[in-house]
């Protein structure tokens, strides 16, 4: 595991207002979310069927849904909250003095 730069703020990675961004980096695509004061990241793509996770959105409880069946994760343990027992990958994210984090 080590520790990616992906932005010097977090104006810098939601600039159109979406509060989930899809970043690349190199061989590998992540998801970037605001919510509330707090980013998180995980992976690109649901764990059930494929579907882009940037195109989902985050429900009340600051879950990422996924756009084609709907299936809630938790963002902090990547724990799928409606019940279907998939698990999405998720990344720690540091905000430091010099920018934002990402661990891969």
């Amino acid at each position: 595991m080590s520790w990616h730069k992906i932005a010097e703020t977090s104006t810098d990675l939601f600039i159109n207002g979406n509060p989930i961004v899809e970043i690349d980096l190199g061989e590998k695509k992540v998801c970037i979310i605001k919510w509330k004061d707090e980013i998180k990241a995980c992976a690109e793509k649901c764990p059930h069927a494929g579907a882009k996770m940037v195109d989902g959105y985050l429900d009340a409880l600051g879950n990422i849904v996924c756009p084609l069946h709907k299936y809630k994760f938790n963002l902090e343990k990547g724990r799928n909250v409606t019940g279907e027992g998939y698990f999405l990958k998720t990344y720690l994210i540091e905000q430091r003095a010099d920018g934002i984090y990402i661990n891969l």
